[in-house]
């Protein structure tokens, strides 16, 4: 199993944008993760759609795109016209009233569609859609700010979606306080996809591509 690691670029130095996309690009990550804030979903407003053009414009790694917005199908074709077939969006079910809906737009656009689900989302409230999404985020903080604490609870999301993966066929990805010890607890179980934050990648004062050889040898591949 190929476990796919995200740059969540929320963390960036945004002195130099092009500067740190060039260079996690080339240290080897497998993909770049935007989070679209709105400030009313979450209290925080986080990267816009010009930051998502610029990178997009960077690189030629898939992006993913969380969007932690009120009622995405409002403006879900501005994101899917700024991306490439490949690309993920993913949406919160809780923020539409029809996430269904949006997530056929997605489709259609010839992209990914996810759902990403709160630490306080329930796996059986979103069991039917898992059958028409590819990626399940798993939000193992409460959405909003990067730099916060695991939430133990969480735990359980996991073990309740992992069985039901080659059934409903989706993956599993992490998101929120990623750290050395998560990754090698939980790619054994099946998690296929991690973001990388302040605990593994951003900040370290280290070539990139030295923490992403440590970060890919946690796991025995």
């Amino acid at each position: 199993m190929k476990h796919i690691f995200m740059a969540s670029m929320m963390c960036a130095d945004y002195s130099n944008l092009r500067k740190e996309v060039t260079e996690i690009d080339e240290a080897g990550i497998d993909s770049f993760h935007i989070d679209i804030m709105d400030g009313r979903y979450v209290n925080n407003f986080a990267m816009s759609l010009n930051d998502l053009r610029a990178i997009r414009g960077l690189t030629k790694k898939p992006l993913d795109v969380h969007l932690m917005v009120e009622h995405p199908l409002n403006t879900i074709d501005l994101f899917t016209r700024a991306l490439h077939k490949g690309d993920t969006i993913y949406i919160h079910p809780e923020a539409e009233y029809h996430p269904a809906t949006t997530l056929q737009r997605i489709i259609n656009a010839g992209l990914i569609p996810g759902i990403a689900i709160n630490p306080g989302t329930s796996v059986e409230t979103i069991y039917e859609m898992l059958r028409i999404v590819d990626k399940v985020l798993v939000m193992t903080v409460n959405p909003g700010n990067a730099a916060q604490m695991y939430l133990p609870y969480v735990g359980e999301k996991f073990e309740k979606l992992l069985p039901l993966r080659d059934e409903m066929k989706f993956e599993v990805y992490w998101d929120g306080s990623c750290t050395a010890d998560k990754v090698q607890e939980f790619a054994p179980k099946g998690v296929t996809g991690f973001v990388l934050g302040t605990n593994l990648l951003f900040g370290k004062g280290r070539p990139y591509s030295e923490l992403l050889k440590e970060i890919r040898g946690l796991i025995n591949e």
